[in-house]
């Protein structure tokens, strides 16, 4: 009964502080309350802590309620908060603290506040055998390698020292820590760990040594061709891994571009065209590129590199297959006969070669074009306007498949528009007039006007 009473009391003091409004409903004057009674209420069950309560200025995460954002403002004097930390960090046993003191530098820096004065602290710090650790150690010494020289030079012991460690992950990070530096005077320091990295049993830190190779080259010329690094990069054409040879073509063709580019025989193109099943889509396309700078010496070669393109048509990768198109065209361009030319009567001409090659990339040409997305549906398009242009009739028998669809969009249609019209021939007229008849009453004026002329 006590309890009934208190009840009562506590509800008819809230519900005076309510302040009445009046509403009508169907002509009639009601009184309602505000706020309305499902609204939370301030310190109640669903609702708002009240003002005051620990916890409502930011958002907890995680089950310790620790901020994991590193990428905040800082308060004045946090930098020295973090030298104290740096200095206990050898004594510290948490390797997950660790971590955290530091990302919050590399957070800093990232910010672009200045926390240069901490790199004696980083530099004490680079010895341990946390990988994450020595990544984030690496990238400061990096980043202020040149504003600072003179304290970049502290480092060069360090890294020398892990570019012969034994784990290949920590010897790849220290050599392109090094060469990164940028440093004209540590030259004489980079060249014989980048010499040892080329002969290295693993092939991250060949890889990662052949692209230090390119910063040497665009440091120091003289040095890179004392060293002669331009025959050991052809030499490691035929390493092992692909990964590999990618990175020799890429920083060949950088070296010698003025040159126009790696220079090519028909040992280095078959070598590399027998390989290309191993290599990534980014390896392929390295490969590919090569191809319309090399003149086969006769057709029997011409059709031997043919052949061994031939598989990656059937990738789904649509760079590689039009790279590969553009491959088999050079070729034609290049073995195929000319007009007054004193080969075998026999031998296919360039347009026949060219007609061939249409022939044999048009399925897979279709296939991607029907299945990839709206960019790569308006590139493909515009490949098959000028196969179009180069063979006419080719693609007459699928003049079906460039039919407008209500989901393509607007500049898909009018390509696809502009191109039936090119399909025509006696035969496909009736269907492909048909089709221009339902898009004259389209909608898109453009594609109407289109449609009708």
């Amino acid at each position: 009964c006590f309890v009934g009473r208190v009840s009562r009391k506590r509800k008819t003091h809230i519900t005076s502080r309510r302040p009445r409004s009046t509403v009508a409903v169907s002509g009639h004057t009601t009184m309602s309350t505000y706020p309305p009674s499902n609204m939370p209420v301030p310190g109640g069950p669903g609702g708002m802590p009240p003002p005051g309560q620990p916890g409502t200025s930011g958002q907890q995460n995680g089950a310790g309620g620790k901020d994991d954002s590193y990428f905040t403002e800082s308060r004045k004097g946090e930098v020295n908060e973090l030298r104290t930390l740096l200095r206990t960090f050898g004594t510290e046993k948490d390797r997950q603290r660790k971590r955290d003191i530091m990302k919050k530098v590399i957070a800093y820096m990232t910010l672009g506040i200045d926390v240069s004065r901490l790199f004696t602290e980083m530099m004490l710090a680079i010895e341990t055998r946390d990988l994450v650790i020595k990544k984030m150690v690496y990238l400061f010494l990096c980043n202020y390698a040149e504003t600072h020289p003179d304290l970049a030079q502290m480092c060069t012991n360090t890294l020398v020292k892990d570019s012969g460690n034994e784990d290949p992950m920590v010897r790849g990070l220290a050599l392109r820590a090094l060469c990164s530096l940028r440093l004209p005077q540590m030259i004489e320091y980079t060249s014989e760990p980048l010499r040892r990295s080329l002969q290295d049993g693993h092939a991250y830190v060949r890889k990662t040594g052949v692209m230090g190779i390119l910063k040497m080259y665009h440091l120091n010329r003289e040095e890179f061709d004392r060293k002669a690094f331009t025959d050991i990069l052809y030499d490691m054409l035929r390493d092992p891994d692909s990964s590999v040879v990618s990175n020799c073509i890429l920083v060949l063709n950088e070296i010698m571009e003025e040159e126009g580019g790696m220079a090519l025989n028909r040992a280095v193109m078959l070598h590399l065209l027998n390989r290309i099943h191993e290599f990534s889509e980014f390896g392929i396309l390295s490969v590919l590129d090569l191809i319309p700078r090399y003149i086969p010496a006769n057709d029997e070669e011409g059709f031997q590199i043919m052949n061994l393109l031939d598989p990656v048509l059937r990738t789904a990768n649509s760079s590689a297959v039009c790279a590969t198109i553009r491959a088999f065209l050079s070729i034609a361009e290049s073995i195929g006969k000319r007009p007054g030319d004193d080969r075998d009567p026999d031998s296919p001409t360039v347009d026949d070669l060219k007609k061939q090659v249409c022939i044999r990339i048009r399925a897979p040409l279709v296939t991607l074009m029907s299945s990839g997305s709206s960019e790569l549906t308006y590139v493909l398009l515009k490949y098959v306007d000028q196969l179009i242009d180069l063979c006419p009739g080719i693609f007459d028998e699928e003049y079906r498949m460039f039919y407008v669809r209500f989901s393509d969009a607007s500049h898909i249609k009018h390509s696809k528009v502009r191109l039936l019209a090119k399909l025509a021939n006696p035969q496909t007229a009736p269907d492909i007039v048909a089709e221009m008849g339902e898009l004259v009453a389209d909608g898109d004026e453009t594609m109407g006007r289109l449609a009708v002329r």
